[in-house]
């Protein structure tokens, strides 16, 4: 297939995944979790990158009936990369969705924050998400059927917040490293889109949710009224995953409950 072209359309069913190989990092929990399992859900097969152990995924998508291969990688540098693309290629032969979640925060007063705090977020929120897209990317192109890569933005691509210095600097990068893989590869049919979650009921959350004051501050200001679930993510993934999407290229799309609009 050249350069430029799409791969054939289920005219009845356009996020039908069947038969493609998805990797998702930082899958073992959260929102990874419940997006690895959503695309299985469509059709993929599901290469799951984590720190540690991948916990209830497998199970998830196996329950599918897709396979799940499990590799084991830090993303605090970009030393695993290239072992991650070979995996999944020796493991399922092919890739055609790159789905850029792994992710981690740090929380500072902007006068004391860290070089060392500002280097561990940037260096996995952002670094490895350009490096991870890269490697996928020249995969696809020598594969000459195109591809999908999706990257997970953030309220704070948007906002300035308070507090995240590094994480609001990596996610701003973020929606901007999305356009502008978009206007490069989209010639050789890879589109690059990105999802900002709004305020997600995860681990990362779970100090603002336990403080009453916050946590009626934010659902306050939610239209939707409620704090976001993986679950919400499922449609956005698949449809960024999905031939639905061929013409959709660098685009953060909000799955915020509104929040934007308020």
């Amino acid at each position: 297939m050249a350069f430029g072209t799409h791969s054939p359309v289920n005219p009845f069913n356009p996020f039908d995944l069947s038969g493609k190989v998805a990797i998702v990092t930082g899958c073992n929990a959260g929102l990874g979790a419940g997006m690895a399992s959503a695309l299985a859900l469509a059709g993929c097969d599901i290469v799951g990158v984590s720190r540690g152990g991948p916990e209830e995924t497998p199970a998830h998508v196996e329950a599918a009936g897709r396979r799940f291969v499990d590799v084991r990688a830090d993303l605090a540098s970009i030393a695993p990369v290239e072992d991650i693309v070979r995996a999944a290629l020796e493991a399922c032969g092919r890739i055609d969705v790159l789905v850029n979640n792994a992710g981690t925060i740090r929380r500072d007063e902007a006068l004391s924050f860290t070089e060392s705090d500002w280097d561990a977020v940037v260096d996995v929120n952002l670094k490895s998400v350009f490096f991870l897209a890269q490697a996928a990317a020249r995969q696809f192109v020598k594969q000459q059927g195109g591809g999908k890569i999706i990257n997970i933005a953030s309220m704070l691509s948007f906002q300035g917040g308070v507090r995240v210095a590094s994480y609001t600097a990596a996610k701003s990068g973020v929606l901007g490293l999305t356009r502008l893989l978009a206007n490069e590869w989209a010639p050789h049919g890879i589109n690059v889109n990105a999802i900002a979650p709004g305020y997600m009921a995860t681990a990362n959350t779970t100090a603002l949710r336990e403080d009453a004051r916050r946590n009626e501050e934010i659902i306050g200001r939610i239209p939707a009224g409620r704090w976001g679930t993986s679950a919400d993510l499922a449609g956005p993934v698949v449809f960024l995953a999905s031939s639905a999407s061929d013409y959709v290229h660098g685009h953060t799309l909000a799955v915020d409950g509104g929040w934007l609009a308020r």
